[in-house]
């Protein structure tokens, strides 16, 4: 997780150096959607190891019912913990959605060992769908006279493609892919972390430094996307009586910092990318310290 904060850190000095900024990371935020990204989730999918198929419904399961919890959840908390409009969305995604693909499964594998990133790479089919869908639309504006409604057409988008593809290849089984397809695929995937951290630092790098400080908004919210939440739909799951494997893996896995695209989906439809770039920051410094102390918890 210092090692991915680092990455932030060098991409703030890139922005700060005009290496990085601009058109150039509305461009590269682009490239990490709809190329990069698919091809990480592709590669998720080709690990020549299937998992025990005994946690692969579970995992749909309750990954599938923790974001219609956290939706909910977030629409209410959103409005408790700002008045701004504008600000109601980003809020919202916050809280919603971690750092699955990026961040989620290193940690994962710290934990459970390499084997269950399959377990998070499932998990993430139904992240990327959320992302896509509900998080698009809390993005662009749910509220206010800059919203636009859902476009069906992100439901055909190259990051959901590769979604439904590998959702196939994990439900039909398919172990047998050659390695001149999954290894260019993980090649490019590989790209997408790197990337969509750097885009990130250089969006700081925007910012006054002040602003990365911090405001109320922003720890209100960093102190329920790093504890409560996670913590509130642990107990909820076991008390509804899913599997504690499965349900220490999701624990985990939506109790990461703010999840990047929030960043790039903000550069990609033109909305400001202060809050959540404040949200992204600090979430991230503070997760070096929360997980950890989850993981003992659990």
């Amino acid at each position: 997780m210092i090692t991915l904060f680092v990455i932030v850190v060098v991409g703030y000095a890139a922005g700060k150096m005009n290496y990085m900024g601009g058109e150039f990371d509305r461009k590269l935020s682009s490239l990490v959607i709809n190329w990069t990204c698919p091809a990480l989730i592709l590669s998720s999918a080709m690990t020549g190891e299937l998992p025990d198929r005994r946690y692969i419904l579970p995992l749909l399961g309750i990954s599938a019912f923790t974001y219609v919890v956290l939706t909910v959840a977030a629409w209410a908390l959103s409005r408790v913990l700002t008045r701004k409009i504008d600000e109601r969305g980003v809020v919202a995604f916050a809280l919603v959605f971690g750092n699955v693909g990026f961040m989620g499964y290193p940690v994962v594998a710290s934990i459970f060992g390499n084997q269950a990133v399959f377990y998070a790479a499932v998990l993430n089919v139904v992240n990327t769908f959320a992302v896509f869908t509900i998080g698009t639309v809390m993005i662009t504006g749910g509220e206010g006279p800059n919203r636009q409604r859902f476009n069906k057409k992100v439901l055909y988008s190259t990051p959901m493609l590769s979604a439904y593809l590998s959702m196939l290849i994990v439900a039909l089984g398919i172990d047998n892919i050659p390695g001149y397809v999954s290894q260019p695929l993980t090649m490019i995937g590989n790209i997408t972390v790197p990337a969509a951290l750097l885009i990130i630092g250089s969006s700081m790098s925007q910012l006054p430094l002040r602003a990365l400080l911090g405001t109320p908004v922003v720890y209100a919210t960093t102190f329920l996307r790093l504890a409560l939440l996670p913590l509130g739909v642990h107990f909820l799951c076991r008390a509804l009586g899913f599997d504690s494997f499965v349900t220490n893996i999701n624990t985990v896995v939506i109790a990461m910092p703010v999840a990047t695209y929030g960043t790039i989906l903000c550069l990609k439809y033109g909305r400001d990318t202060t809050l959540i770039a404040e949200l992204t920051f600090i979430t991230t410094l503070l997760s070096m310290l929360t997980i950890p102390l989850l993981v003992l918890l659990m």
